[in-house]
């Protein structure tokens, strides 16, 4: 017996390595819940609480599909309820996650940020955050200088990438597009800790729970094309008040 490493892919980049910042990628999000309910049946035990607010978030691990950066993945919390408020006691955390969100789907099916059609907007409809697993889009990743020099820097999405936008249909090909540094400020100067002082161990340090099963097209989701929706089968058949018979979300359906 023999073991032939000659169709091995390329090794992994050292742990701690960040995506270089205004790297171009297409990713995937995959949910990581965090055993808290959102707002929809569907997304009970789905979201993470703060450690410092009331706030609820959606924990995120995006992983980069193809190009030089392949399988390397970066993590990210989007607030969706609580926190900080405006003048009108609205989370300003979840208006800012809601954009993103919105970019995420319209970047994932091709869909013109201006297009305010009914059949735009329904499909910009979620039945919960759940559904959001799988989803792929195109982003610029940034690096985001930690505030505590006890903590590394770390990779973030700066912005989702739209298809009015002239990298999108590159990124979404899978071809490399040259990047767009971010130039985040450096990190925050910190005085240094008091004799005896350690760090705090932080959230993602904990033991991982085990995922919520994805919806069936989390794991089989088609890389989209500039012609095409995400989804390259055909629009299931609609069930009495129109939602889908097969249960995926409406967004997907092209």
């Amino acid at each position: 017996m023999s073991y032939d490493l000659n169709d091995a892919q390329p090794q992994m980049a050292p742990i701690g390595e960040l995506i270089p910042d205004g790297t171009f990628a297409k990713v995937r999000l995959t949910v990581r819940p965090g055993g808290v309910d959102g707002a929809t049946p569907m997304d009970t035990k789905l979201l993470k609480a703060s450690q410092s607010s009331d706030a609820k978030m959606l924990d995120c691990e995006f992983t980069i599909l193809e190009g030089p950066h392949a399988r390397r993945k970066f993590w990210q919390s989007f607030t969706v309820a609580g926190g900080k408020v405006d003048e009108k006691g609205q989370s300003i955390g979840w208006k800012i996650s809601k954009s993103t969100f919105r970019a995420m789907v319209d970047s994932a099916l091709g869909l013109d940020p201006r297009d305010e059609s009914p059949d735009a907007k329904a499909k910009r409809v979620l039945p919960g955050l759940k559904h959001l697993e799988g989803i792929v889009f195109a982003a610029r990743i940034m690096v985001e200088p930690a505030s505590n020099p006890q903590y590394r820097d770390q990779n973030r999405i700066a912005n989702v990438v739209l298809p009015d936008e002239p990298q999108h249909a590159a990124i979404m090909r899978g071809e490399t597009v040259p990047p767009e540094p971010v130039n985040a400020p450096p990190r925050k100067a910190a005085s240094a800790p008091a004799p005896g002082w350690q760090a705090p161990t932080p959230a993602w340090g904990a033991q991982p729970q085990a995922p919520a099963a994805a919806p069936a097209w989390g794991a089989q989701a088609p890389a989209p094309q500039p012609s095409q929706q995400s989804s390259a089968q055909q629009p299931p058949a609609s069930a009495p008040g129109g939602a889908p018979a097969t249960g995926m979300p409406a967004w997907l359906n092209g």
